[in-house]
C-alpha cells in the first residue's frame, strides 16, 4: 500500500547537461566573500572542531567549483590568444590541482581553499572586465 502525503506536489526534473539554466544566474558572492575574509583572519583554531574546520572547507570548495565554472565560461569567450584568456588557464589549471587534494579539518586547508576562492573572483572580475569591451554596442554617431 503507497503513503501519499496532502502536501505532495509533482515535480518536474530539469535535464540541464550544459548548465545553461545554472549559467544565467548569478553567483550568490557576498556571503562567501564574507566567509573568505573572516577565515584568512584566523589565527588558530581553538574555537572550532575538526569537524567544523571540515564542514567550512566543503562550503568554499563547492563555491569553489561553481566560481571555476563561471571562469571557463568566460574566458571561452575570448580569443585563444587573448592574454586573459591565457591566465585564466593557468588559474583553472592550479584550481583543479588545489580542489584534487583532500579536505582536511585543519585552518590551514580551510585558509588554503579561501584563497582559491578569493583568486578565482579575481580572475572572474578580470575577465569580465576584458569582455565589457566586447559587450559594448558602438553609438551611431
Amino acid at each position: 500500500m503507497e503513503a501519499r502525503h496532502a502536501h505532495q506536489q509533482p515535480h518536474t526534473v530539469l535535464y540541464d547537461p550544459d548548465g545553461l539554466i545554472e549559467a544565467g544566474l548569478p553567483l550568490d558572492r557576498e556571503p562567501y566573500e564574507c566567509l573568505v575574509t573572516a577565515v584568512l583572519a584566523w589565527t588558530d583554531q581553538d574555537t572550532l572542531t575538526t569537524r567544523d574546520l571540515e564542514q567550512i572547507a566543503l562550503q568554499l570548495t563547492g563555491h569553489a567549483r561553481a566560481v571555476a565554472t563561471d571562469v571557463r565560461r568566460r574566458a571561452d569567450q575570448l580569443p585563444k590568444d587573448s592574454g586573459p584568456k591565457a591566465l585564466a588557464d593557468v588559474v583553472l589549471r592550479e584550481a583543479e590541482g588545489r580542489l584534487s587534494v583532500t579536505i582536511e579539518g585543519t585552518v590551514r586547508c580551510v585558509q588554503n581553499r579561501a584563497r582559491l576562492v578569493r583568486a578565482l573572483y579575481e580572475r572572474l572580475d578580470c575577465l569580465e572586465a576584458a569582455l565589457a569591451p566586447e559587450r559594448v554596442v558602438p553609438s551611431g554617431g
